[in-house]
């Protein structure tokens, strides 16, 4: 479904936080949530390439593209956790098919292939304006409790 900004209640914790204050990161990567569905785990996030994720040669950079495939895993991993739950990153593997240009939009979608009760393991695709494939990405993730900090 669409994402409606204007009913942020209607969505999991992790699509509510974002709707109120992006992450300094997101922001940097040019993230624009697009759709959501909760059942499949699954996301489709935007991505508009500036040139401050360039490399010196002027493409994409990799590791920007790895950043971009990590952000849209861990939203589509945190649709199915509660209030003070985490998702990090156990592991990841970006596989790098072509290069993203700046000045572009690139889309990715990431769904949860398979969740138990502490890991779950995640799929994702970057793609161009086009709809070529420009990365592939996969990773297994903690489910976990949010540490607070010692007084």
């Amino acid at each position: 479904m669409a994402i409606d900004r204007s009913n942020p209640s209607a969505y999991p914790p992790n699509i509510q936080a974002i709707l109120k204050r992006p992450a300094p990161a997101a922001v940097l990567l040019g993230q624009e949530l697009l759709d959501v569905d909760v059942a499949r785990g699954w996301v489709r996030v935007a991505y508009t390439v500036s040139d401050q994720l360039a490399n010196r040669f002027g493409a994409l950079h990799g590791g920007m593209t790895a950043a971009m495939m990590d952000d849209v895993i861990s939203l589509a991993a945190g649709l199915g956790i509660q209030w003070g739950q985490i998702t990090p990153t156990l592991e990841m593997k970006v596989s790098y098919i072509r290069q993203g240009k700046p000045g572009t939009r690139l889309v990715a979608e990431a769904s949860t292939i398979r969740r138990g009760s502490s890991v779950a393991f995640l799929e994702a695709e970057l793609r161009d304006p086009e709809g070529a494939l420009v990365a592939t990405a996969s990773s297994t993730i903690a489910i976990t409790a949010m540490k607070t900090p010692k007084a």
